[in-house]
């Protein structure tokens, strides 16, 4: 059990990218007080767990009343997550958008935290290492990524701007070797499937 929740942590984490957010956020909350950055953490920690685990239990029952298959799931997310993977390595900034009170909702709950890369991963996790694996690790993920914002003042110092950035370059690269690793198996059980 405990290899399962830590293999699946991995992808998930690299999925999340929190310290490639790390700069959006601090500049998305750098003219806002203490009390006003940690409700938008609390906002941003609450739309996250509740959108991940939504799709978790829900994801595949949607996929059943629409004929989607776990195959073509794996398709089209790994081909989805490359695509956002390649933009985050060609691009300087991943999202912009101007403060308002929902904030912590969106754009930082969704999608900054949890995107179209957390919904795709996790629901091949499921898949792989069983849904209380893959629940323990999107959660520690998300309260990861919380602790990341609750330090931002302090991470941003030690990382630096330029370092952040280059270790969100990392995040992106491994990102893009999960999204062919899942493409790769997507094809596999395709063409073990009747026609």
């Amino acid at each position: 059990m405990i290899k399962d929740i830590i293999l699946a942590f991995i992808p998930v984490f690299v999925a999340i990218d929190a310290i490639g957010v790390l700069p959006i956020y601090a500049s998305l909350t750098q003219d806002l007080d203490k009390p006003q950055r940690r409700r938008i953490i609390v906002q941003s920690l609450i739309t996250a767990l509740t959108l991940a685990l939504g799709f978790i239990f829900l994801g595949k029952v949607i996929f059943k009343f629409l004929g989607i298959t776990i195959a073509d799931f794996m398709v089209a997310g790994g081909i989805i997550l490359f695509c956002i993977a390649i933009t985050d390595l060609l691009t300087s900034e991943k999202f912009r958008r101007i403060p308002s009170e929902s904030m912590g909702a969106v754009p930082i709950g969704t999608p900054l935290i949890v995107g179209p890369a957390v919904l795709t991963t996790s629901l091949m996790l499921v898949d792989q290492y069983g849904i209380s694996a893959t629940i323990i690790a999107v959660v520690a993920n998300v309260m990861l990524a919380g602790l990341v914002f609750v330090f931002a003042d302090v991470l941003i110092r030690v990382f630096g701007k330029a370092g952040a950035h280059a270790l969100s370059k990392v995040m992106a690269l491994l990102l893009a070797a999960i999204a062919v690793m899942m493409i790769r198996k997507g094809f596999v059980q395709l063409l073990q499937m009747p026609f």
